[in-house]
């Protein structure tokens, strides 16, 4: 079988590629921006011609998206979620290759949900910012291209390789600090926030499923369990053996731009604070998927379990001291 991977180097890219390249009957080519693609095409700004003549040219007989942005304004989201997978779907339109599409969604789509419920894949979307809108036009155009095409709406993705950037990456890097300096106590703040984690390894599994059965329309990919965040933080403690206290900040957070933690303040305290936004998904407060149709369809269930995640976020983090 042969797979045409886009977007081979980002954080789920390339556990797809591993995964993929782990299947002996599969030949994958990689198609991104980098210099170590294995051709070098730039999905937000090439033409459909151009990807046209490529498909034909390779004539794979699936093509996985996992290219996008997470961060930006409202323009580059656009841009590389949306206006790239217009792209994809109509060189695959005009292309002769007839191949399968997973295209790789994320629970943003959905936007807030209630308190205790778990979101079915027939929940009416109701992005709550620009991320989550970019995303879900991607998924309408895919919905509505005419193609044999599959969604995956991937909840929270954690694990190795998880971006410094990210809320549970954020707060690593804040205990890997306090450890390093010897601080006693971690102040932290944003915690409320659940989330339904699942293993990035996971979902490149899930994409391997994808890729092989006949499913179409919007598949979710989350293990339909929702954590707080204080909990994976209190989890993270104690894989790290962080052994001081972690203290939860009432009230509002004050405003640092994208931190959990900040550096150690001028009066020698700890000022450990959560932007505003922990999760600036535009999801709310709670998250939690439905899995059922991944397993009823896909034969998909998660085999990772959030402590081996956070293991492997710390692993990572602490080589950094």
């Amino acid at each position: 079988m042969r797979v045409l991977l886009l977007g081979a180097n980002g954080y789920l890219g390339r556990f797809v590629a591993d995964r993929l390249l782990a299947d002996p009957a599969v030949q994958l080519t990689a198609l991104g921006r980098g210099d170590d693609a294995d051709v070098r095409f730039d999905l937000a700004t090439g033409s459909p011609g151009a990807l046209t003549r490529f498909l034909d040219a390779v004539h794979p007989g699936v093509v996985v998206n996992c290219a996008g942005a997470t961060r930006g304004g409202a323009r580059e989201l656009t841009r590389h979620n949306t206006v790239a997978v217009a792209t994809v779907c109509e060189a695959l339109r005009r292309s002769g290759c007839g191949a399968r599409l997973v295209q790789i969604g994320c629970a943003s789509e959905y936007g807030p949900s209630q308190p205790g419920s778990s979101t079915a894949e027939d929940a009416v979307p109701r992005p709550g910012g620009p991320y989550g809108v970019s995303k879900l036009a991607a998924t309408e155009l895919v919905l509505g291209s005419g193609l044999d095409a599959i969604v995956l709406r991937v909840f929270s993705p954690v694990g190795p390789g998880t971006p410094a950037g990210s809320p549970l990456g954020r707060l690593a890097e804040a205990m890997r600090r306090a450890m390093q300096s010897g601080d006693g106590e971690l102040k932290l703040g944003g915690l409320g926030v659940q989330r339904d984690f699942v293993d990035v390894r996971d979902v490149a599994r899930a994409v391997h499923a994808a890729s092989l059965s006949a499913a179409q329309g919007v598949v979710n990919i989350g293990t339909g369990r929702s954590v707080k965040l204080r909990d994976a933080a209190a989890v993270l403690a104690r894989v790290a053996g962080y052994a001081g206290a972690l203290h939860e900040l009432d009230g509002p957070p004050v405003m640092r731009p994208g931190l959990i933690g900040s550096p150690r303040s001028g009066d020698g305290s700890l000022d450990h604070l959560a932007a505003p936004a922990p999760y600036p998904d535009g999801c709310g407060s709670w998250q939690q998927a439905d899995v059922r149709t991944a397993r009823d369809r896909l034969g998909w269930r998660p085999r990772i379990n959030l402590e081996e995640s956070l293991a492997d976020i710390w692993m990572e983090a602490a080589c950094r001291i």
